[in-house]
Order: structure tokens, then sequence, then C-alpha cells
């Protein structure tokens, strides 16, 4: 399942409830990326969400 390396976002289960009440499992998942980015001074490809990427924390290698 994607995770993100950084912050370990993963997907959530809950119960989806419709209008009339029937319930039904549901699966939230994250917005992971695949980027490439430099760590330590080396380049890695690693999965990162969204998140993280726009607060700065995962960076695309230019």
């Amino acid at each position: 399942m994607a995770k993100c390396e950084i912050c370990g976002k993963a997907a959530s289960f809950g119960i989806k409830v419709s209008h009339s009440h029937r319930r039904s499992n549901k699966m939230w998942k994250p917005n992971i990326r695949k980027i490439k980015t430099v760590i330590g001074g080396t380049p890695m490809r690693i999965c990162a969400c969204t998140r993280c990427m726009r607060a700065g924390k995962a960076s695309k290698k230019s």
C-alpha cells in the first residue's frame, strides 16, 4: 500500500453511511506521489504525500 516515507501517512478505514443509513466499508487514500529528491547529498526516489511536498519537507529535484 502507498505510504508517505516522510510523515508515514497511509490509508485509513471507516464506515460510509448513506442517507437511508445503510453502512458499507470505505477507504480514504492519501495523495501519494513518487518524486526524485536529494536526501543527504544523494538523489533518491521516494513516495511523498502532497502535504509534505507543499510544506517543503520534500522538494522535487530540478
